[in-house]
């Protein structure tokens, strides 16, 4: 299980699983829209994280960011500290 802290959104953490095919298990959202952040659940759950990366990145709602951007940026640092464990806080 992974935890990230988001920034610049109503949701405050993403709680997600992947397994070891770099595919997506689980995910949860912490506060935020939850009619939104269910749908992104159920449509992001089951696909590469490399392929929910290049859909959801950069998109924005406010404060230059938004909960599937927020997402993004999550699996992303979970990459940057799968391939440099040194990286981990």
């Amino acid at each position: 299980m992974n935890i990230y802290r988001t920034k610049g959104t109503c949701s405050r953490e993403i709680i997600f699983t992947v397994d070891e095919n770099d595919v997506l298990k689980s995910v949860k959202f912490v506060n935020g829209c939850s009619g939104n952040t269910q749908g992104i659940s159920r449509l992001v759950v089951g696909h590469n994280i490399d392929e929910i990366i290049s859909l959801l990145d950069g998109i924005q709602c406010r404060n230059g960011t938004s909960c599937p951007d927020q997402l993004a940026k999550a699996l992303k640092h979970y990459k940057e500290v799968k391939a440099h464990p040194e990286l981990e806080e």
